[in-house]
């Protein structure tokens, strides 16, 4: 194996990550029609409702047990990033903050001290299919970080920037390609720092086409998630779809799609040098921490839930929309 390649794994759910993020869940649901109710117009029988996991007939209903998707949770201490490639998410929280996005939309949410909220998967169509593709990345909080403010910012998919090269596009949600820039992550994001070199791109290479990688700074990590196609040859590695790769920062690497094209995640950061202590939804960097967080939500629910439900979705007719906190209503 080439000494630039660290490992090369199988993906599973979900996807294992490294330093400063905490994991990557990829959602690829083929969704049924609408019901007209937002839910799957198909029978639900057998089916674990409340903790649907496993795929069948194409599709996982998660925690939902109408709707799919995860119902009001709370987290604190890192960041939420969900890029809905195909499909919607109804976001709702205990902030009062609401949106439905997709179709190449991102949220970026910081949880910092402490929110609840809900991702929600309306199935809208009810006269063809409603495909699910949705990544999810946790990005870790340094510690001076943990506790400041929640946050929710929209990143708009006719906002993002997307290189568009010879032989593929790179959408660029955070860091640079190329000396183009993405948009301004959460503020207080470890992110928002360019001396951490976080980079989020989703990359298209056309059949038969390559893409080579900027260098970025030694002590970054970079890895590599192959989620659609055929094969890549990385280095003169040929990998087949479903596997992710670990490689040095500080070198160019060209990635060639054979077979088919091919759609990748990078992610890519420097590291926090700090503890890890992580138990379900919150992250923080010592075990006390963490019994702290889990009493406090206990005691105040970190704000409570002003939803009806919490599996609160949105009006069947309405488009992307993001309603902040302050009350600014953005609609698309």
């Amino acid at each position: 194996m080439n000494n630039n390649i660290k490992q090369i794994f199988q993906l599973g759910f979900p996807w294992q990550t490294q330093n400063p993020f905490l994991f990557c869940a990829y959602h690829l649901d083929h969704y049924p029609k609408g019901n007209g109710e937002l839910g799957p117009a198909d029978s639900l029988e057998g089916r674990n409702l409340g903790n649907d996991f496993q795929i069948k007939d194409g599709y996982r209903m998660y925690h939902g047990s109408t709707v799919p998707g995860f119902p009001a949770h709370p987290h604190r201490g890192f960041e939420t990033i969900t890029i809905a490639n195909k499909g919607f998410c109804d976001h709702s929280d205990s902030l009062g903050a609401a949106g439905r996005f997709g179709e190449g939309d991102v949220q970026w949410m910081t949880a910092g001290s402490g929110v609840q909220h809900s991702e929600m998967f309306p199935l809208i169509h009810t006269d063809k299919e409603n495909t699910l593709e949705l990544f999810q990345i946790w990005l870790n909080l340094p510690l001076k970080s943990k506790f400041v403010d929640p946050h929710f910012k929209m990143l708009w998919n006719e906002d993002i920037p997307i290189l568009k090269l010879e032989q593929s596009t790179v959408k660029i949600i955070a860091g640079s390609f190329n000396d183009k820039q993405a948009l301004e992550p959460a503020p207080d994001s470890w992110a928002a720092d360019e001396d951490n070199n976080v980079v989020i791109w989703n990359i298209k290479i056309e059949l038969k086409g390559s893409i080579t990688l900027p260098k970025a700074n030694k002590s970054s990590t970079r890895t590599i998630y192959f989620y659609e196609g055929d094969t890549i040859n990385i280095l003169g590695e040929s990998i087949p779809k479903n596997h992710g790769i670990e490689v040095e920062a500080d070198s160019e690497i060209t990635i060639k799609a054979i077979g088919s094209e091919a759609s990748i995640l990078v992610l890519q950061g420097k590291p926090i040098d700090e503890p890890v202590a992580k138990y379900g939804p919150f992250v923080m960097n010592t075990d006390q921490e963490l019994q702290n967080a889990m009493n406090e939500f206990r005691t105040t629910q970190f704000g409570g839930w002003p939803w009806r439900h919490p599996d609160h979705v949105h009006e069947i007719g309405r488009g992307r929309f993001a309603k902040y906190p302050d009350g600014t209503l953005i609609e698309k």
